[in-house]
């Protein structure tokens, strides 16, 4: 079975040792997933697989067979941009840019999950059905992906624009 990335089947990489990251990056040249700290500690790295986000610099390519991958070029529809990719630019949700791609792709599998219904730690209720993505909901679960240049407020005005209106 192949890997769905991006909406493309490409086939398995050959050898089994590969990273998700390496494997998009250095094989299907889709640079825009970054290699940060390659520990799983920056967050740079993160794409979505079946909407969930995970850390590709963890995960090797062939767990990976028969799943849809998102990356940050993925999220763009028709030559549009994804809603998050806008409000970065609106906000100035970034500076350098390399955490950016982490920082949205992290964003939109947050949404999902705050859709669902999944608590963070700094979550009031825990049976609530529905959880509020408050400024502190926003950032505890946004703080897996890090920022060195500090563009932290452009970013959280970012996504709390695109999502916390919506209830996710």
């Amino acid at each position: 079975m192949p890997i769905i990335i991006n909406g493309r089947e490409v086939p398995v990489p050959a050898d089994a040792r590969v990273s998700l990251l390496d494997f998009v990056r250095e094989h299907l040249e889709l640079y825009g997933t970054k290699k940060g700290c390659n520990q799983g500690a920056c967050g740079a790295c993160t794409v979505l697989v079946d909407g969930e986000r995970i850390l590709s610099c963890l995960a090797l390519a062939v767990q990976y067979d028969g799943r849809e991958v998102t990356t940050v070029e993925g999220l763009a529809s028709d030559g549009a941009l994804h809603p998050l990719q806008q409000a970065f630019i609106d906000h100035d949700g970034f500076q350098c840019g390399y955490c950016t791609p982490g920082q949205i792709c992290s964003a939109v599998g947050m949404a999902e999950e705050v859709a669902r219904g999944v608590p963070s730690h700094v979550t009031d209720d825990l049976g609530a059905g529905e959880i509020p993505l408050s400024q502190d909901e926003l950032r505890e679960r946004m703080s897996g992906n890090l920022c060195r240049c500090g563009a932290y407020n452009g970013i959280v005005d970012a996504i709390a624009e695109v999502f916390a209106g919506s209830g996710a």
